[in-house]
This record gives C-alpha cells, sequence and structure tokens, in this order.
C-alpha cells in the first residue's frame, strides 16, 4: 500500500482497463502518432526525436475518471533523459500540440529531476532530484490522479506527489501516451488502470 496525504492506495491492485501488449498491429490499431519516430521492437515501443518538444504517441481510446499508468521504461543509448508521460489529457487540432493534460516522468527537467507539470501554461510545476536516476535501468512507473492529487510511484516507492488547486475535470479529459522529448526511450508492460484509493484521514499524536 502506498500512503498519500489523506488516501491510500495500491496501484498493483488497480483495476485494469487497458492492458496489450506492445505489437505492429497493436500500436497501429490503438495509437497515433503526433510527433517523433515511434515503433515496436521486441514488445517494447520506441519512441525518438531530436526535437525540444512534446513528440508523443496519443491513445485513440481516451480513458475518463481517476486513472493510473501502469509501465515498465528505460532510456536507450546515447541518451541520457526523459521518460515521460500524459494522461487526462487533450490534444490542440489546430497546432497539433498537446493542450490540457498532466504529464510526468523522470530524468527530466533539463537536470535529472523526477517530476510532474500541468500544460499548455506550465504554471504547475513539481520537482525533485532525489531519484538517483540511471538512463541504463528499467523503471517501474505509476503515474496517475484522483482529481487533482496527483501522484508518481517508482519501483514502488512514492517519488512525488501534489495537489492541483484547480484540478483538471477528468470526466472531460482523458487523452493518454508516451513523450519523446529530445531523446530516445523505451516503454513495455503498458496497462491504464482505474486509480481506486481508500480515504485514510491523518492526525497527530501529541508526542510530549
Amino acid at each position: 500500500m502506498i500512503q498519500l496525504m489523506h488516501k491510500r492506495i495500491d496501484p498493483d491492485s488497480m483495476p485494469v482497463l487497458y492492458d496489450e501488449p506492445f505489437t505492429r498491429e497493436s500500436f497501429e490499431g490503438n495509437f497515433e502518432v503526433r510527433d517523433g519516430d515511434w515503433r515496436v521492437e521486441h514488445g517494447w515501443l520506441i519512441g525518438e526525436s531530436r526535437r525540444n518538444f512534446a513528440s508523443m504517441a496519443i491513445m485513440k481510446q481516451s480513458f475518463f475518471g481517476p486513472v493510473c499508468l501502469d509501465f515498465y521504461a528505460k532510456v536507450l543509448k546515447p541518451c541520457t533523459h526523459d521518460i515521460n508521460c500524459m494522461w487526462s489529457g487533450s490534444w490542440d487540432e489546430a497546432t497539433n500540440t498537446r493542450a490540457l493534460a498532466y504529464v510526468a516522468g523522470i530524468g527530466g527537467w533539463w537536470d535529472g529531476k523526477i517530476g510532474f507539470e500541468k500544460s499548455p501554461e506550465y504554471k504547475l510545476n513539481c520537482g525533485t532530484k532525489l531519484l538517483d536516476f540511471s538512463p541504463d535501468k528499467v523503471y517501474h512507473m505509476q503515474c496517475g490522479s484522483i482529481g487533482g492529487h496527483v501522484f508518481v510511484i517508482v519501483n514502488g516507492k512514492l517519488a512525488i506527489e501534489a495537489t492541483d488547486p484547480d484540478p483538471i475535470d477528468q470526466d472531460r479529459y482523458g487523452r493518454v501516451g508516451f513523450e519523446a522529448y529530445c531523446t530516445r526511450v523505451a516503454v513495455t508492460d503498458f496497462k491504464v488502470r482505474r486509480a481506486v484509493w481508500e480515504d485514510a484521514p491523518q492526525s497527530y499524536a501529541p508526542e510530549f
């Protein structure tokens, strides 16, 4: 179990909404490429982009409500940074850019941070360098939100959480996807889960 602020979650047992291995057929059927080069090799989704831009592959199906993206990922040599995902998102078709969305990642934000941000204004950002990121390592990432309560779990440990004072309406926005931001990344064993939780009010007992 993971203790959030006033909530408990068990991401490994959350109901699965989508679970289909990456094959060329499943990728072409379930995803659309909006920028960058994306392909499937031996069960891994590979994304490449040389641009300082959210080069994304996003799912055709929307997943509304509280969700958790659950996957394994790594950076591919010679690249050293940025494993990023999006949920509760939307897309601006006129500009072909990400619109309102939550974005989380590790090894990013130009300084090897783990964190999240809210597009397209990027006024809500949160990051830390406490994760000792290694680009050649495979990471288990579980990223999602319950209303505006955002969480990023890496290898079974809560890495960051925050509460958005102006939460995205998860009944209206449900696009999910992966990003290659001037890097080469690989993703496998991808699931979309329903983010469920237990209320767990917290208080201090006097210690003196």
